[in-house]
């Protein structure tokens, strides 16, 4: 049995932090009622010590009593002292094994591990411990693993290109932080006139005051745009240094990705956990046959900052071979389509957004001549997302799709301004169902919603479906409506 790394004493031993408190009550007694705290607290330091030693030493006691033990059939872990717990998971139902190497982490040769399956709690790891690097090495073993004799040479090795790519186009708020930071830039000196304006009406005697506090409001809109700018770059750059480095290995039965600079993480998923293949796109990445292929597999691209990414950006014509390595064929026809008279249901919201943005400003400024200016600008602000979104629900429109080939199903969707091509084993999908409205019945139409194997409802809907088209496909996978 193996014990975790020594640090992790320390870790056990914050749990009880708590006991701290009464160092800290003697030494705020100490220094309440007497002048002479420092003489009385070297004086008495030797509690504090004791103190101190006790938190350290309940942490090494369970420490000592927490072991991994790697059988032929599974890996185990044992905790507890008096009441003792034993977590055992086996090699085959482990879907994702993770290995992160913190930068902190890394002079004392400590690696953080991970292992998760397809059962437990939501986005939690169903067992995680912190061994040496000799230990994690042995454990590497028994873990899925490429076998070199069967490896997939044919994937490619994401270039740093690719890696800022990815970054560029899925850094957190990209549209949102130029458009919040315009406004910010631009509506300073909008807000400032509005509310000179009504200043100047309240009180003809308050100039001076007013010219001090309004001088700031420019000032201070320019430094809120500067900040959310600051932010998105910090999101780039914070990608660009998680997805550096990044290396993909695979076989028929296990894939191996690695990547990062100041936290390394090192991912074995077993390939037939895998729910399904995301192809992910923004409207750019469309027209520029650009594409970035995630996947769903439970354990990974957990977390805040992770996306569960197998290859950064890439040429789609470029990864049509990669991806069959894989088992996923390229040029298959879609053979399902929204109707022809299905349009109106992917681009009502943004052509509803933009017929009535400016009617609106046409009414406040009626009412409110004082904010007209104010109201003519964030019109344009809403205008230009909404010319936006209704181009990328047209685009929807003539892509979207679902495709049925040899034991596998693609669907092609749109979430808001993000276009999806699923690709899955049909034995991956949980459930199927349709939505009508009272206008969708009249036309023929309706929308499928398909939900797939994952720790987390996975579910896409394709808009304008044909019913009749809905039915055939529900038969072909053998699953009932819902």
């Amino acid at each position: 049995m193996y014990h975790e790394h020594p640090l992790r004493i320390l870790r056990y031993s914050a749990k009880n932090i708590w006991l701290l408190i009464f160092p800290l009550i003697r030494n705020l007694n100490n220094y309440t009622r007497s002048k002479d705290w420092l003489y009385n607290w070297i004086k008495g330091a030797w509690f504090d010590i004791l103190i101190i030693g006790i938190i350290l030493m309940i942490g090494y006691i369970r420490w000592s009593f927490t072991g991994i033990e790697m059988t032929g059939s599974a890996i185990i872990r044992k905790s507890g002292i008096i009441f003792r717990i034993s977590t055992s998971i086996p090699y085959v139902s482990i879907s994702s094994a993770t290995a992160v190497r913190p930068f902190y982490l890394r002079p004392f040769r400590a690696v953080n591990v991970r292992c998760d399956t397809r059962a437990g709690f939501f986005n939690t790891a169903d067992m995680k411990f912190t061994v040496s690097e000799k230990i994690y090495q042995e454990m590497t073993e028994r873990l899925p693993k490429i076998r070199n004799e069967k490896s997939i040479d044919s994937m490619p090795k994401p270039t740093i290109l690719s890696v800022i790519l990815f970054s560029f186009f899925f850094s957190s708020g990209l549209s949102g932080v130029v458009y919040i930071a315009a406004f910010f830039f631009h509506g300073g000196n909008i807000s400032r006139d509005i509310i000179a304006a009504s200043i100047s009406k309240i009180s003809e005697g308050s100039e001076k005051i007013s010219q001090n506090l309004l001088l700031k409001i420019p000032d201070a809109a320019v430094l809120a745009g500067i900040l959310f700018i600051c932010a998105w770059m910090l999101s780039f750059l914070m990608n660009v240094l998680t997805y550096s480095r990044f290396d993909i290995r695979c076989d028929e039965k296990c894939y191996y990705t690695s990547y990062g600079t100041i936290n390394h993480k090192e991912h074995r998923i077993n390939a037939s956990h895998i729910n399904y293949i995301d192809l992910r796109q923004n409207l750019i990445m469309k027209i520029s046959e650009a594409v970035a292929v995630h996947i769903s597999c439970a354990g990974y691209g957990t977390g805040k900052r992770s996306l569960p990414v197998l290859l950064p950006v890439r040429k789609k014509k470029n990864i049509r071979k990669e991806l069959e390595a894989i088992g996923i064929l390229s040029g298959v026809r879609t053979e399902f389509r929204p109707k022809r008279n299905g349009l109106w249901n992917y681009v009502w919201l943004p052509v509803i957004l933009s017929a009535s943005v400016f009617p609106v400003h046409f009414i406040i400024s009626r009412l409110f001549p004082l904010f007209s200016g104010l109201s003519f600008f964030s019109a344009i602000m809403i205008e230009i997302p909404s010319a936006w979104l209704m181009i990328v629900k047209m685009a929807a429109f003539f892509t979207n799709g679902i495709s049925l080939y040899d034991n596998k199903i693609m669907v092609k969707c749109c979430k808001w301004t993000g276009f999806h091509t699923v690709i899955a084993d049909r034995r991956k999908i949980v459930k199927i169902g349709a939505e009508q409205t009272v206008f969708q019945k009249i036309g023929g139409r309706c929308n499928m919603i398909l939900w797939f194997e994952g720790e987390e409802p996975s579910k896409f809907r394709v808009k304008s479906i044909s019913y009749t088209d809905v039915n055939i496909i529900s038969k072909l996978l053998d699953c009932k409506l819902i």
